[in-house]
């Protein structure tokens, strides 16, 4: 079993904010394999199916980004899953360019409070992650202003694609392909 979590804020007034990334890539696959991400349950919206012949538990915590490892944490250990090799946490990166992926097996929060949050909740920095690139804060912008600020309609665009391109992210890495989505998603693109 494979837990795949999209990191935002539950609030109808942080719909498709840069933050809310995470949310916006879960509500894709849920689309995608036709499953709904409606009951409540560990302080998050799941739903479960089968992706890439894997069974697969999609969470939206409700926490609020920067308490999103209590949520993490409680459906890490209802499923008992293996948090370094089974849990997926997919979430926005202000230090890549709008709809660019960086797809790492472990790694520091790098700033991100949902990310320490839940770093500080399981206890190890040891789990996959998708960074969905949201773009750089402009030069005077205040960071919490900016990442929960909307996307222009032309990074609307570039968003679009990069769901998808996570979305196919997340079919490798659920299908034990961690290499492979690394190698396709983390090169530079190109001007």
């Amino acid at each position: 079993m494979f837990i795949i979590a999209g990191l935002g804020n539950p609030d109808r007034q942080y719909e498709g904010t840069r933050h809310n990334a995470g949310f916006d890539v879960i509500d894709r696959i849920a689309e995608k394999y036709n499953i709904a991400v409606d009951i409540k349950k560990h302080r998050a919206y799941i739903g479960k199916g089968i992706i890439e012949g894997q069974k697969v538990v999609l969470a939206k915590p409700q926490t609020y980004m920067n308490l999103s490892g209590e949520s993490i944490r409680s459906l890490v250990d209802y499923y008992k899953v293996d948090e370094e090799t089974e849990l997926l946490v997919v979430y926005d990166d202000i230090s890549l360019d709008v709809g660019q992926l960086r797809i790492r097996a472990k790694g520091s929060a790098g700033g991100h409070n949902g990310i320490k949050n839940i770093i500080a909740h399981l206890g190890t920095q040891v789990f996959p992650r998708i960074k969905m690139g949201v773009g750089e804060k402009p030069k005077g912008y205040d960071l919490a202003d900016y990442v929960l600020g909307h996307f222009s309609k032309t990074e609307r665009e570039l968003m679009d694609a990069g769901y998808d391109n996570a979305v196919h992210a997340a079919e490798l890495i659920v299908s034990g392909q961690m290499d492979e989505a690394m190698n396709e998603f983390n090169r530079k693109k190109k001007e």
